[in-house]
């Protein structure tokens, strides 16, 4: 029977960098990752780019009327986002904003931000730039000490925060790699509400992420789980979880060369949605524990 061996610690301290990672199967059917070098083994690189497009989803839309022509911004997601309303361009319209609007727009609504109105002078125009970020920043971070969300185990930490490969830019820089076998189970580690779901994605398909799911916790700070086995997500978005509530189950989808989770704790920073620093509650390579750490 195959069996999917978890892949070898690379490293001592999860804020150390990982190394190379050797991928084999040997005559029995057994697939093994190894940070050993062996003889024909494919060198194979965890690479964890995000991209998440919300631009359906926050938007801008006209609205004409006989005093002019008003812009409303609508946030469709079930989070806040910070938006950034800027016109130029400007002939021929009064009421332009001498700086960009900034504001911070609560999940499923929308605001009427501007009305341009036309002058005497010819014919108007002015063009618009809205720029968003998921979450509010005046969110403070209330937990630092997070339950491994997974169930099974032990497994391995195969990069941490700062990992060379793909834990370098903003929204990953504290993120974990833990290898595990794909269809694991995996559970919110805090309360929340589901914000985005990806669920048909199938190997590397056309999103980095490959299937995920989005949380947004009570402090205003979000969890993500990425690389998800496809159609196994099971929760829909709005939806309210609980901690330990299964979410879904691992996968290899998106830019990911090996089965694991990609965990990371994001919130908003200067119209960024960030990852910023959190520990797990027990080490990695320990059987899941709910009573240790986490919130009551």
């Amino acid at each position: 029977m195959r069996a999917l061996l978890p892949l070898t610690l690379l490293l001592a301290s999860p804020l150390l960098l990982a190394g190379n990672i050797y991928k084999y199967t040997d005559a029995n059917g057994v697939t093994t990752y190894t940070d050993r070098k062996v003889e024909g083994a494919e060198v194979i690189v965890f690479r964890d780019a995000m991209v998440e497009n919300v631009d359906r989803e926050v938007y801008v839309t006209k609205q004409r009327h006989a005093g002019g022509e008003t812009l409303i911004v609508h946030n469709d997601l079930f989070a806040p986002v910070e938006v950034r309303l800027s016109i130029s361009n400007a002939r021929n319209v009064t009421g332009v904003p001498a700086a960009p609007i900034n504001w911070v727009l609560p999940p499923r609504q929308q605001i009427r931000l501007v009305t341009l109105q036309p002058t005497d002078n010819g014919e108007p125009h002015y063009d618009y730039r809205l720029e968003h970020a998921l979450g509010d920043p005046r969110a403070q971070q209330s937990l630092s000490h997070y339950p491994l969300p997974w169930r099974g185990g032990p497994f391995r930490m195969t990069q941490g925060p700062g990992g060379r490969y793909s834990h370098t830019g903003p929204k990953g820089r504290y993120a974990f790699d833990i290898a595990m076998p794909v269809g694991t189970p995996i559970v919110a580690a805090r309360a929340g509400q589901v914000v985005k779901i990806e669920n048909n994605q199938t190997g590397r398909g056309t999103n980095p992420s490959g299937n995920f799911v989005r949380l947004l916790h009570d402090d205003g700070t979000m969890g993500v789980y990425l690389h998800l086995k496809r159609g196994s997500v099971q929760v829909s978005e709005g939806q309210r979880v609980h901690p330990g509530q299964l979410l879904a189950l691992s996968g290899n989808t998106g830019n990911s060369t090996g089965p694991h989770l990609h965990f990371v704790v994001q919130k908003n920073v200067g119209l960024q949605t960030v990852s910023i620093p959190f520990e797990f509650a027990q080490p990695v390579d320990s059987l899941p524990n709910f009573a240790i750490g986490g919130e009551p």
